[in-house]
């Protein structure tokens, strides 16, 4: 559903900065803003902001009205140019996020408050960090977020919206904000860095021999005896077979993990159309037919990977599919890191080490505020003390000989 007395896209709010010069403009809609547009401010490193992504997920239904993702994005003009945008939508629930505030939501309307809908700046059910104010070239990005954060919060209390949240921003988006007055939050994913390695030999030359050994033995689990092949298809090797094959698996796993699974085969489709060049698919085959398949996007400099589904149980199939593959991949591709979506601490024996992952809260109660206030405040200390010790327990060798 629309905002109630949000301005429509070509209708003015009010901005204190030189409203002579600048508007903020509402799009009920990614088609509603230039591609070109867009992408100038999105910038090219990060396939999931770009405006062939989120076209992806709104033209497909995935976010939309109707699944409770009603795009309201803002967009900042100056004298006519677009300057920045912030991606929005208005929800009707918290799902589809990787952020999780359902605990939020249950004691707020415990006592008496109306938490939903809610505004939500993220890239729809992509636990992905990139930047979420969009600054297009020669704007200054402090002052263009400042005001497409003012925006927001205006929004959200003139038509009494209880809660704003900007999730997967990047640090520095984090630490201004913040600045600004928004709750910081902190959880953390795990990456996997690339040294400069010219083979995944390479990579296991780094590790501790057991933790060697213990990769060694699932790759070769994965797929001898089974008769399984593995193929990393992208750009034109990319045929409707595959996309087929992969979503059998996606929609198998996701309604045993999630229930309903947020993608469907328009949003596979327009992917293929828009970005194949910049997605991995690798694809387990066995007897001649696929069984299992991991979705991932190239960015400039990191392979962030995505969905993982099978129809067919093996052992360390998953293992070999979603992580040895990817790090096969980047190192091949030069790549610096490999972003193996949210959760997952048995990624830590596969190479993948703790990083912090943000996001920012806007709250309109005074008393709801400073009680999730003060619960991030020892999340965070949480957080941070679990990535150290995680860290310390990474696989790579701390001393000679071991």
């Amino acid at each position: 559903m629309p905002l109630g007395t949000a301005p429509r896209r070509g209708h003015a709010l009010a901005v204190m900065e030189s409203p002579e010069q600048l508007r903020i403009e509402l799009a009920r809609g990614v088609a509603e803003i230039a591609a070109a547009d867009w992408d100038s401010c999105a910038g090219p490193d990060n396939p999931f902001v770009s405006h062939a992504f989120f076209t992806c997920t709104e033209a497909s239904g995935c976010a939309s009205d109707q699944t409770g993702w009603a795009p309201h994005h803002l967009v900042l003009r100056d004298e006519g140019r677009v300057a920045g945008i912030l991606p929005l939508y208005l929800k009707s629930h918290s799902r589809g996020e990787y952020v999780f505030d359902q605990g939020w939501a249950q004691a707020f309307e415990r006592a008496d408050g109306r938490y939903y809908p809610k505004l939500q700046s993220a890239v729809p059910f992509t636990p992905v960090t990139g930047p979420r104010f969009l600054v297009a070239p020669g704007f200054d990005r402090p002052v263009v977020e400042r005001l497409l954060a003012r925006a927001a919060v205006d929004i959200a209390e003139g038509n009494n919206i209880a809660t704003l949240h900007i999730t997967f921003p990047t640090e520095g988006e984090w630490q201004r904000l913040g600045a600004e007055g928004f709750l910081q939050r902190t959880d953390r994913q795990f990456h996997w860095d690339n040294q400069g390695y010219g083979s995944f030999e390479d990579f296991l030359s780094v590790l501790a021999s057991r933790k060697r050994k213990q990769i060694r033995k699932e790759r070769r689990e994965a797929v001898e005896g089974n008769g399984i092949e593995i193929h990393a298809l992208t750009g034109d090797a990319l045929l409707p077979e595959h996309w087929a094959a992969f979503e059998r698996c996606y929609l198998a796993t996701g309604a045993v993990k999630w229930g309903t699974p947020y993608l469907n085969s328009e949003f596979f489709r327009r992917l293929h159309e828009t970005l194949r060049d910049r997605v991995l698919l690798v694809m387990a085959r066995r007897q001649g037919r696929w069984i299992a398949g991991a979705l991932n996007l190239i960015g400039a400099d990191t392979l962030y990977g995505r969905n993982w589904g099978c129809i067919e149980d093996h052992p360390c199939l998953h293992f070999e599919v979603c992580y040895y593959q990817a790090i096969d991949f980047a190192i091949a591709r030069g790549l610096k890191r490999v972003e193996a979506g949210a959760q997952g601490e048995h990624k830590l024996a596969r190479g993948y080490v703790p990083r912090e992952t943000y996001s920012l809260h806007w709250i309109r109660d005074p008393g709801f505020r400073r009680a999730v206030d003060d619960y991030l405040r020892r999340e965070r200390e949480a957080v941070a003390v679990e990535a150290d010790y995680l860290a310390d327990h990474a696989p790579y060798r701390h001393e000679e000989g071991r």
